[in-house]
């Protein structure tokens, strides 16, 4: 819709030709818009619906608007009818037509009556298309910012619903159901939220309008998805959820034998552990050695758990059991080979001893020291002590720190001397 010619003053022939066919310009547009607006997807289906809320309440606004501008376009069809029959009397207007169609064209020559709570209201055929122009924008914001909503929730409402519905069937076929599994639950209440909020959309469209800031185009904006990214991200989650018990399902055999291979070896390592306890407290004298812990019965009972619930296809129990277990266990192995390592210490440090002592006597042998007397004799002692049960192992680093010395005295010497004195 469009705007009249500036105001001016008595017009010449000219002026008025040019001033009607502009005002016949506009009001041509005017009607079309006028017409497009009658013929509006979004305005047929406002008028059909069942509406709630802020869209109820714009929407009767909207219809008086559209109501008194169709009382406007009248008046200002009639208007521009009269001014142009003035113009049709005479080819050469005199000064009283020409005056008479200045008034007509620039003055508040247009009288709308009941309108609203006034008798009346007089507008200048520019201030009435400005007047037309406004109600025309306000009432096509509303048809179309609605019909945007309706064209783009509710379809995907849809979509997301029938997403929603082969999941449900998904989940029931695993066991997967309101009451017996949070995923259930979720399940349910994202069926209950997309249900409202279709009611909601359809009913109330207005109400799920974002505009767009610091516009004033009818229609700026965009439709508020919010509540429905919210819904399809939750049936994401528990979709993801559903294709893990269904792996669960594909895969369980295998993992529980996994598993019980791990608490095998969980259960041999703290054999071993109590095994090497036992040759510990009976080789190494004045040492502290860790009492090993039991096998993992615990572990072993859920594991038969776990076996009954596939056995009983209860999917959506086993796959969180089955993440635990698989977690715990590898703990427990874990945990195995600590005690293991901690029982087998002290063997380990007489081991590091032997070893360090022999590494000395062959040092010294290569030198042609070996028949040093000092030497055999400490050689003698640490070698007595570590070889000995129950080996004491604070003394028998000493007896090899005192060879480590005498070793190193008698390669840096000059030769072998006696250096009984120097124990």
């Amino acid at each position: 819709m469009g705007v009249t010619g500036p105001p001016g003053p008595v017009m010449d022939r000219d002026e008025v030709d040019r001033a009607l066919a502009r005002l016949g310009a506009e009001h041509k547009a005017v009607e079309d818009s006028l017409l497009a607006l009658q013929d509006h997807a979004g305005r047929r289906l406002l008028e059909g619906a069942e509406l709630t809320g802020t869209t109820k309440d714009r929407w009767a606004t909207t219809e008086q608007t559209i109501t008194l501008l169709w009382t406007y376009f009248d008046a200002y069809t009639a208007a521009l009818n009269e001014a142009r029959e003035v113009r049709a009397r005479r080819r050469w207007p005199g000064r009283e037509e020409l005056a008479e169609l200045t008034e007509r064209l620039r003055g508040e020559s247009v009288t709308v009556s009941g309108t609203s709570a006034k008798l009346a209201e007089r507008f200048t055929l520019e201030r009435l298309v400005d007047r037309m122009n406004e109600l025309y924008a306000s009432s096509l914001d509303t048809v179309v910012t609605a019909d945007a909503v309706w064209s783009a929730l509710p379809a995907r409402i849809d979509l997301l619903a029938a997403e929603l519905h082969r999941t449900r069937s998904l989940a029931h076929s695993v066991g997967v159901r309101p009451g017996e599994h949070p995923a259930g639950d979720d399940l349910e209440s994202i069926t209950h939220e997309l249900a409202t909020l279709r009611a909601q959309v359809v009913t109330d469209p207005l109400a799920f309008w974002r505009p767009a800031a610091g516009s004033s185009a009818p229609g700026g904006g965009r439709p508020d998805t919010d509540r429905y990214d919210r819904a399809a991200r939750a049936l994401e989650d528990v979709r993801r959820e559903i294709e893990a018990v269904l792996q669960v399902r594909q895969d369980s055999e295998a993992r529980l034998l996994r598993l019980r291979d791990v608490l095998s070896r969980a259960d041999r390592t703290l054999a071993e552990a109590r095994a090497a306890r036992g040759e510990v407290l009976a080789k190494i004298a004045a040492s502290e050695v860790p009492v090993v812990s039991g096998p993992p019965t615990a572990l072993q009972e859920r594991l038969a758990t776990a076996a009954e619930y596939r056995r009983h296809a209860q999917w959506h129990r086993l796959s969180p059991l089955l993440e635990a277990l698989e977690r715990e266990a590898e703990d427990e192995l874990l945990r195995a080979r600590e005690q293991l390592t901690a029982v087998t210490a002290p063997l380990a440090v007489r081991a590091e001893l032997r070893g360090r002592l022999d590494a000395y006597k062959a040092k010294v042998t290569r030198h042609g020291m070996a028949e040093d007397p000092l030497l055999i004799e400490r050689y003698d002692a640490a070698r007595r002590m570590l070889w000995s049960a129950p080996c004491d192992l604070r003394v028998a680093e000493q007896a090899v720190l005192r060879y480590q010395r005498a070793a190193a005295e008698v390669l840096s010497g000059p030769g072998p001397v006696d250096r009984r004195g120097s124990q």
